[in-house]
């Protein structure tokens, strides 16, 4: 018998796959939709509860009703008090945490959905992004002893005067975390409309195939460098309190891909995964004067907006100045070409140069600590395919390189096999 925290999410509870009846006649969406939806689910909660397991449910708001209460505030005002969008954001989970329990007593188990105040999910003071900084699992952990499936809404939270927050995109996945380190629980699924964790994007490169077992860290990495399967916040959480993963399909009961603490043979896998970025920009500030501060002086103005860097590149440029380089998500090119040319003009540098047509392609893998020549193979496979690498950045278990992005698609398609078929060959 094991203890199962079980994550559901928009995809697994909203009206996603809807289409015609049978007789083409009427779109299968509304009540009785939603309504399968929901005990399609169930039952699968209820296979692990007969199974003889003991089970937490978290669940996600239904669909796309997040973007449609948003849509509707924007509605209302273009600009939202924080407070009161995440007491908007909240209700999105207890309309589907309320409907999970009822699905699930309608199949004859019994169940109480909880919101995040109520099973004690206390955070920082700060609406939009808050972080969990403390779970209070008694209430979880009764009504566990009394036969009941707790139903936890995702996403949210409150802090200790009271206040809904809500943890940001992607919340739902950091509360099953928590919930799970918090009650001990032996592992935490993610239920998905995919089967696992793919080496790439199958529908970028044909030859990608699903990972067995990855580990935290090699996930963390493809997390925050673009794979969208997981939040990388989730991950750190899963990490840092030893809370093992599993990301599986709500469409069929296989086994999906397992993230968990670094083993041995996982460094016999050179690359683990090719992970890319479609949106994010480059600037470029030429000849900076070569004096102490001027890097500060630039990312000081550019952290005071919130604008968070990914890359960063110094070259010298010779007599007595520099060019750096730096990626930023393409939200924010603007603000970040606006601050670059005020801080050239300041501080006498020759000008700032932007580019929002590039991409990031990166190789992950823990077998890159201990097998030489991955990069030069990666930019083997880039350079067969002429496409040319404007930055390269690494780590120990990364390599990134800003690309074109009109030759995104080809260079994952390069690089996956390229290290697909040397896996194949050892």
């Amino acid at each position: 018998m094991a203890l199962i925290v079980q994550k559901f999410g928009g995809d697994a509870l909203g009206d996603k796959g809807k289409g015609k009846s049978k007789d083409g006649s009427e779109p299968l969406f509304g009540a009785q939709f939603l309504a399968n939806k929901f005990l399609q689910i169930a039952r699968i909660v209820k296979r692990s509860v007969d199974d003889g397991h003991k089970v937490i449910v978290v669940v996600s708001a239904m669909g796309d009703a997040t973007n449609r209460l948003i849509a509707m505030a924007q509605a209302l005002s273009p600009k939202q008090p924080a407070r009161e969008m995440d007491m908007l954001m909240v209700t999105g989970e207890q309309q589907a945490i309320a409907l999970m329990a009822i699905a699930l007593h309608a199949l004859g188990v019994p169940a109480m959905s909880f919101t995040g105040f109520q099973v004690g999910i206390i955070t920082e003071s700060v609406f939009g992004k808050a972080r969990i900084k403390d779970i209070n699992s008694d209430r979880l952990k009764r009504a566990l002893a009394e036969g009941v499936v707790p139903v936890v809404a995702g996403f949210q939270g409150t802090t200790r005067d009271f206040e809904f927050t809500t943890l940001g995109r992607g919340g739902s996945d950091i509360t099953a975390v928590a919930v799970g380190a918090a009650v001990g629980a032996d592992y935490c699924e993610f239920y998905k409309d995919v089967d696992g964790i793919f080496t790439t994007d199958p529908r970028m490169a044909p030859r990608a195939h699903k990972i067995d077992r990855i580990s935290y860290d090699e996930m963390l990495e493809l997390a925050s460098l673009g794979a969208g399967v997981l939040q990388s916040r989730s991950v750190e959480f899963a990490k840092n309190y030893n809370v093992p993963l599993h990301v599986r399909s709500f469409l069929h009961d296989r086994p999906g891909t397992y993230v968990v603490p670094e083993e041995k043979e996982m460094e016999d896998v050179v690359v683990s995964g090719v992970a890319f970025n479609r949106t994010e920009a480059k600037i470029t500030l030429l000849g900076l004067p070569d004096r102490p501060g001027m890097a500060a002086e630039l990312f000081s103005r550019v952290g005071e907006k919130g604008i968070v860097v990914d890359m960063i590149i110094q070259n010298g440029a010779g007599g007595g100045t520099n060019d750096i380089t730096f990626t930023v998500a393409r939200s924010d090119y603007d603000a970040a070409m606006k601050i670059a040319g005020e801080v050239c003009r300041e501080i006498g540098a020759k000008k700032a140069e932007g580019d929002d047509t590039i991409a990031k392609i990166s190789a992950v893998g823990v077998g890159m600590r201990s097998h030489a020549d991955v990069a030069s193979k990666m930019f083997r496979a880039l350079a067969a395919d002429n496409i040319n690498i404007m930055l390269i950045s690494t780590s120990e278990i990364k390599i990134s390189c800003i690309i074109a992005e009109k030759d995104l698609d080809r260079a994952v398609r390069s690089v996956h096999d390229a290290f697909e078929a040397e896996r194949e060959s050892s």
